[in-house]
């Protein structure tokens, strides 16, 4: 959810009593005394490096910069001798579950990087309520944007960097009545019905991945090999996650491959698609993987593991896609 999707709640001036009690507990306190379950380390570092695939030969010797707020987690466990959060953040929770904005979400982060963060350094932080936004209403229903800022620090007491993060605390909106409508016999899709809906969303492409969709308009997948160091990789980049160089080709997979995982999409609906359908993550024999339909088998007898191969599927005039087509057991 993006701040151009929320608009501002029309109100008489005078009767959001409320915000103005909320918005008195901007500059409080959040949370004090927090402290590191454990100092930056090591193996933490390549945990995290592992999960999102960086291979920067930088680390393990300093923290990776996005780690910030992970060092400030206190886990399952929580924070040894009880939670760093303060009363004052509790009671603005407090006022908002009383208004009705009993739901929650987080919606975005924003982090500012001031000293890098090497194993063996002990973390505090704290956290203050920077702001209240007035009341909103966004497609969740209405309530109000709470940012709170996190300053970390090093044992020594030096800013390491600012973490702010924003929740949305609402009242869920009432879903809209539809009509009463008369069932089918059977269910049917919009294609077999002779219903036209829209084209599905266009690919972006880009002097990056233009390579990719001239392949696919040959009737080939084609991903990058590094000249220096061999290592493929998908999607197209413009440089080596591995050694960092520049220098690459094109090379023709074979087609071949797995379903590494997949998941199957009920909700929202989109107007080009007819839910349910299987989106997988497949595994190519080349060792690289992509997302991408999955078609040949219904949707709930897709299996992780399932040998898959390449076809390419016209969905309209403009647009052929890769897919794989799969094989029931």
């Amino acid at each position: 959810m993006t701040r151009d999707e929320l608009h501002d709640l029309d109100e008489p001036n005078g009767l959001d009593e409320l915000c103005g009690r909320l918005t008195a507990y901007e500059g409080r306190t959040a949370a004090s005394g927090g402290a590191g379950r454990d100092p930056v380390n090591e193996p933490m570092i390549r945990h995290w490096c592992e999960a999102m695939g960086d291979t920067n030969p930088a680390y393990p010797d300093i923290a990776p910069p996005t780690m910030l707020q992970a060092w400030t987690m206190g886990g399952l466990a929580g924070h040894p001798g009880g939670s760093a959060r303060s009363a004052a953040y509790d009671e603005l929770l407090a006022l908002l579950d009383d208004a009705g904005c009993t739901s929650v979400v987080a919606t975005d982060c924003e982090q500012e990087y001031v000293r890098s963060l090497r194993p063996g350094d002990e973390i505090t932080f704290d956290a203050v309520i920077e702001s209240v936004s007035p009341r909103k209403t966004t497609k969740l229903g209405t309530g109000y944007f709470v940012t709170t800022r996190m300053n970390v620090r090093t044992g020594d007491g030096e800013l390491a960097g600012t973490h702010r993060f924003r929740i949305l605390k609402y009242a869920p909106a009432r879903p809209k009545a539809e009509p009463k409508r008369e069932p089918e016999p059977e269910p049917r899709r919009a294609a077999e019905r002779g219903v036209d809906r829209p084209r599905r969303p266009r690919p972006v492409i880009n002097r990056d991945n233009a390579g990719f969709w001239q392949g696919v308009a040959r009737h080939q997948l084609l991903i990058q090999r590094c000249l220096d160091c061999a290592a493929p990789r998908f999607p197209w980049l413009p440089g080596c996650g591995a050694c960092s160089s520049q220098r690459w080709e094109a090379v023709e997979a074979s087609g071949a491959g797995t379903v590494f995982s997949y998941v199957v999409m009920h909700h929202p609906p989109f107007p080009a698609f007819d839910p349910p359908y299987a989106v997988g993550l497949i595994e190519l024999a080349e060792g690289v993987r992509m997302v991408s339909g999955i078609t040949g088998v219904p949707y709930d007898k897709v299996r992780i593991g399932m040998p898959v191969e390449l076809e390419f599927l016209r969905v309209d005039e403009e647009l052929e896609l890769p897919v794989f087509r799969g094989a029931e057991a």
